[in-house]
């Protein structure tokens, strides 16, 4: 192992400890965990869960109001709507959120790695592209790609994706810029290592962290998003449920049954907010210049 592995290693080594002292001290970040965990753990849970068919019908029970029967009272055509957010809601908001992130960073980062490494006209190239969409607005450019795509949630989550990618692309290539020049990776380089290795190995670990905080923060962002497009009849479609089309479905009976906006509107509120407490909390315990 040379001199500049064991300097790596020994950073790793104390950066996550540390990192996890600081997270643990802020009690924002850990309200902001609680909240995502619970409705993790019931998106997971919702299988044996005594909870009726999120898509049953009773007519004998159509915009009832939270009851011991219901307790979050029931939709339109009669169904429990605590099953459709659990089954429906936690499951495909959580998973839209989640999933949209990953292809962003996926893509994203490979080409911003690419963009700040190389420069020259590589660097041209992928950055002109990234400055041509985000000049328009992140969620018209999902909207667009989710109607060319047509309307489904596994569309919605690629329309998602490829749209917040830009972000990615320049929050990389920025932090590549500006650790490309220490001198842990001009050693590396003077050793003779290939620019795979010196990308994998000492780059990539180096720029993660502030990628995890934007990933953290932009998975709010891609929850809003899918409830917009689902909202619009571009992301989940009937019979299965996402809040977004709760939503959609319950503007119609905002006077009649105002529970029905509610517990969507809630959930949504709850799971960006924990995720904007969580990646504020990560943004914080991994900033090297905080004590």
């Amino acid at each position: 192992m040379t001199a500049i592995d064991q300097v790596a290693v020994a950073t790793e080594q104390r950066v996550p400890s540390r990192a996890w002292r600081k997270l643990k001290a802020n009690k924002g970040a850990l309200v902001g965990l609680c909240i995502i965990a619970f409705f993790a753990i019931l998106a997971a849970a919702a299988p044996i869960l005594p909870i009726p068919d999120p898509n049953a019908t009773s007519w004998s029970a159509i915009r009832k109001a939270p009851s011991a029967a219901h307790w979050l009272g029931t939709d339109d055509i009669g169904r429990d709507i605590l099953s459709r957010m659990i089954w429906g809601g936690a499951q495909a908001s959580l998973m839209a959120g989640v999933f949209s992130v990953a292809i962003s960073v996926f893509i994203g980062v490979p080409f911003g790695l690419l963009a700040g490494y190389f420069g020259g006209w590589v660097d041209q190239i992928i950055s002109r592209i990234t400055e041509a969409f985000l000049a328009m607005p992140f969620l018209i450019t999902a909207i667009a790609l989710a109607a060319f795509l047509g309307p489904s949630l596994t569309n919605a989550m690629i329309a998602i994706g490829l749209s917040a990618m830009p972000i990615f692309i320049r929050l990389t290539r920025g932090q590549v810029l500006a650790v490309k020049t220490e001198d842990y990776v001009e050693g590396a380089r003077s050793i003779g290592l290939r620019h795979f290795s010196i990308i994998t190995r000492y780059i990539l670990p180096n720029v993660a962290a502030p990628i995890l905080v934007q990933a953290t923060l932009t998975v709010a962002t891609a929850i809003i998003a899918e409830a917009s497009l689902s909202f619009l009849g571009l992301g989940q479609q009937p019979p299965a449920a996402s809040w977004g089309s709760m939503l959609n479905v319950a503007k119609n009976f905002l006077s009649q049954a105002p529970w029905m906006a509610m517990w969507p509107g809630a959930a949504i509120f709850l799971v960006v907010i924990g995720f904007n407490l969580l990646g504020d909390g990560l943004r914080d315990a991994l900033d090297p210049r905080e004590a």
